[in-house]
């Protein structure tokens, strides 16, 4: 019936666990757990091998760091279930009806059911810039959700029949953090693959310190950058892309990657120590992508 599939990465995963596998014994449905730790080589992962003593439940490493993507694609490849449900190590349930509501919207039409997430009311000041843009451009319900299906879906804590995911499947060459989820989710469109949005949130249990988000914000460009020139996806279904155009075409982009040198450190410094603005935040992503745009 239901392959639960987590990849993570440094992280202790037991609660998480602990929770789903409750909650799947309780549905008398046939399950697995499959947790793929992606390579950290970290003292954790002896506390999370003793999920290995759990019925119906495998916890394994990759020898070496594959990326996101390609720990995803080898999750749902061991998988042996009709449906799967990616879930990513930082999560927390906060519902003890979060399987039943999965199950209970599962019909024969079911293609993609995507169940959103919601971060903690506060965390501490060097976690501040990763929870504002968390609220404010992540938790959305499902009715705000369901008016871009496509494009406000992300992979995490998203259930999908077997044959869906062999249709698209994540992309192999991405072997970086960031914007698998978008690159997925632009493949389903192109399939027709029906989104189905429901409120069904996990929690995000992790919340990065400011210089971490900033650090996997930069990566997540970096793949960014190389799908817009591989040509994998088309401007206009993200945002960001479609604002880079604009400014691409009168020529503003040079202007944005030449002040990156000047303003970086200055931008840096504020939004890890000081200053949680969404909108310097945005001024640091666009002049980063700028600025490692026009390499080769």
């Amino acid at each position: 019936m239901l392959s639960v599939l987590i990849p993570t990465y440094n992280y202790n995963v037991t609660t998480l666990v602990n929770s789903l596998h409750a909650q799947l014994l309780q549905s008398q449905i046939n399950f697995e757990i499959l947790i793929l730790d992606d390579g950290s080589n970290h003292v954790i992962n002896t506390t999370n091998q003793v999920l290995n003593t759990l019925a119906f439940v495998t916890f394994k490493t990759n020898i070496k760091n594959v990326g996101l993507s390609n720990n995803r694609n080898l999750l749902a490849e061991a998988s042996i279930y009709n449906y799967i449900l990616f879930i990513d190590g930082d999560s927390l349930v906060i519902s003890d009806q979060y399987i039943a509501n999965y199950l209970s919207n599962i019909t024969p039409e079911t293609g993609i059911i995507y169940g959103g997430r919601i971060h903690p009311k506060q965390v501490s000041k060097k976690r501040e810039l990763r929870l504002v843009y968390g609220k404010k451009r992540e938790d959305l319900s499902a009715k705000q959700r369901s008016e871009k299906p496509h494009k406000r879906m992300f992979c995490n804590n998203t259930l999908m029949t077997k044959v869906t995911f062999n249709a698209i499947t994540f992309e192999k060459t991405l072997n970086q953090y960031g914007h698998e989820d978008t690159l997925f989710a632009y493949k389903a469109s192109v399939l027709k693959t029906a989104i189905l949005h429901i409120d069904n949130p996990i929690l995000h249990g992790d919340v990065d310190f400011n210089n971490v988000f900033l650090n996997k914000t930069e990566k997540g460009l970096k793949n960014l950058d190389y799908i817009y020139k591989s040509e994998l996806i088309p401007q206009d279904f993200i945002p960001f892309l479609e604002y880079f155009s604009k400014l691409k075409r009168f020529k503003l982009n040079y202007l944005l990657a030449y002040s990156y040198y000047f303003t970086n450190p200055i931008t840096k410094y504020l939004l890890t120590s000081k200053l949680t603005s969404l909108a310097l935040f945005d001024i640091f992503r666009i002049s980063y992508f700028c600025h490692i745009n026009l390499k080769k």
